[in-house]
This record gives structure tokens, sequence and C-alpha cells, in this order.
């Protein structure tokens, strides 16, 4: 089976693997579709971010759905045929953190697609791929694209689980790259009376209004977001989606004392203002990853109480792998940029 392959930053290759039979409770699913996400974007481009760095072959991805092909012999709730969404959380179940329901900080978490441990969990990208059962949530209601939008929506509704109730909140979002575009739709849904969305670009804007954002605000100007300053600031709740120290520490002064910043992006270390942060009695909560919000996703979608199709802008086939990773690259004109397997 082909796979695609990071050797290193620029060094993206379509590789032959074998692939391997299903276990008692695991399934064979061919992978139809794969999004590319950020972390794959930054092994791609950098080679990792931050202390994350490539140091062997890996493959990518971690965005995937497809048809199961064959179940193991005591798997009873899927069958061959199916169309389900592979969630790439696979905690051990057994460690202090797992026990403590918190398994998307596992001590042995399998990832795909991680360089964080060595040897790296290799990633997704593949044309089969041997998983758990319990890891496939069943997507036939849903086309194999949306399918294939289970994680990085999982990701946002968990980043709003750490904001706590968001009902009658006014919410900020930094970055309107997928993540920050799902964190509109999610706080929406969550109850949020008004969601103002911020970037760089005009483009990834106009999708954040057309998917609920009440107010659009290109960041490029230092005073973008001066307006909302009066009276200690307007929103309670914050959600930074770049990784960028001057989007977390711009957005500090508008925000009410008592206000949330819920953390998002990744892209290595950042200062912070703390002597604002403590006269403001702000409370900064990291989200990182997330689990059974993979199948509380799947079941928005399949209900309607959802809709993510507006961020798939791009669907190229498997052999095109470099040049969708330079598309995705390209926030001028590319959101969710997807492989055909």
């Amino acid at each position: 089976m082909r796979a695609i392959v990071a050797h290193a930053a620029q060094d993206l290759r379509i590789e032959e693997r074998e692939p391997r039979a299903p276990a008692s409770d695991e399934v064979l699913v061919r992978i139809e579709r794969g999004g590319i996400c950020g972390s794959d974007l930054h092994y791609f481009n950098h080679g990792g971010f931050g202390t994350v760095t490539l140091r062997e072959p890996m493959i990518l991805g971690h965005e995937v759905a497809g048809f199961v092909t064959e179940t193991g012999s005591a798997v009873d709730q899927l069958s061959v045929g199916q169309k389900v969404a592979v969630s790439p959380s696979r905690p051990c179940g057994s460690c202090q953190y797992c026990l403590n329901a918190q398994p998307n900080h596992c001590v042995d978490m399998r990832f795909y697609g991680s360089a964080m441990p060595f040897p790296h969990i290799q990633g997704a990208f593949r044309e089969q791929l041997t998983v758990s059962a319990s890891q496939c949530a069943v997507a036939d209601d849903l086309s194999i694209g949306e399918a294939a939008m289970a994680e990085p929506l999982a990701v946002a509704i968990h980043a709003c689980k750490q904001a706590g109730s968001l009902v009658g909140k006014r919410v900020l979002i930094t970055g309107c790259g997928p993540i920050g575009l799902l964190c509109i739709v999610v706080a929406r849904n969550a109850g949020a009376v008004e969601i103002v969305a911020t970037d760089i670009a005009d483009y990834p804007l106009a999708t954040a209004s057309a998917l609920g954002a009440d107010t659009t605000v290109n960041a490029a100007s230092t005073d973008a977001l001066k307006k909302w300053e009066q009276n200690k600031g307007h929103f309670d709740v914050l959600f930074e989606c770049t990784g960028v120290e001057a989007a977390l520490s711009g957005a500090i002064s508008v925000l009410r004392p008592g206000g949330i910043i819920v953390q998002l992006g990744l892209g290595g270390d950042m200062k912070l203002p703390v002597q604002q942060l403590t006269a403001k009695e702000l409370q900064l909560r990291g989200s990182f990853r997330f689990h059974e919000e993979f199948f509380t996703g799947v079941e928005w979608m399949r209900t309607g109480r959802v809709d993510i199709k507006k961020l798939i802008t791009h669907t190229l086939p498997l052999n095109d792998a470099v040049e969708a990773f330079q598309l995705a690259s390209d926030r001028s004109q590319a959101l969710k940029v997807q492989l055909e397997f």
C-alpha cells in the first residue's frame, strides 16, 4: 500500500508500506479521505514545531475516514462496508491520567503522526489502516469529506469544554484556520451571544462570517481591537488559535476582568504578560487534543447540529500530495485541504 512519509522539512515522499492484518478486536479500514492539519504542515514546512522535530521518517496524518474491509473475530459492533471516521487518539487506558478521566494526557499516548515520542508514532495517511474497533465512529450518514473532519471538530469541542459555560458569553477568537473556524461553530452552538474573529488574511475571515461570526477583524492593523478596550474590556472568553505571541498579548486588553483564555494554538514557546494577567485576574487554560469529543463531533454532524462543509476548500489525489501540502500552506486561498486516497 502507499503511504505519505515525511523525511525532513520539504522532503515528502510516497512510499510503499505493508498493511497489518487485524487482531481479534481490530478492523482494517480502506482509507478514502485524509485532511491536512496544522501539525502536518509544521512537519512538512519546518521538520517539526518547537521542541518536537522529526528524528526518523514518519507517515503523516491523523484526520482520516474510510470503509471497513475486514473485521477481527471479536468485533460485533462494526461490519464490512461501513463508513467510519477513525479517531487518532489511542491512550493506554491504565495510566494515572487515563484512570482520572484525562486520556488526552496519557503517558503512553499513541496519537497518529506524532514525533513527540521516539520512535515516532506513524500516521494514518496510508491506503489501509488497521485500527481498534473502539476508534471507529460510524459515519454512514455523512460524506467521506465530512467524516474526515471529525478530528479537528473534536479539538474545538474539547477547547470549548475547557472554557466552561458559554451561554450568554462574548467570545473572541484569534486565528481563523480550520480550528479557529470550528471554534466559531462550536461556541455558537454552546450559547455564545457574540463572536468576534480575527485573522491577518481576508480569505479565512470571509469564511468566519459565513460560519456565524458576528464581526470579523483583520488583525494586521496594530489597533484592530482598540474599540473593545473600554471599561476594562469587552470579551468574556478568548480562544487563541494561532500560537503567536502577539495574538495573545494583543487580546488581553479587550478581555474583561476575570475573563478566560483558552490556548489552543501550538507554535513554540510564547512570552506572557503576566502582570496584565494578574491585574485583570484572567484565567489561562490550555487545551490539548481531545478523546471522547471525537464521537460527540461525529454525532453533531450526523444529526445536523453543525455543518462544517464550508471548511473543505480543496480535495487532491494522493499522487499530488506535495502540491496538496503546498496549497494547504497558502491561507490566502485554502482552508482545509483533503487528500483523496
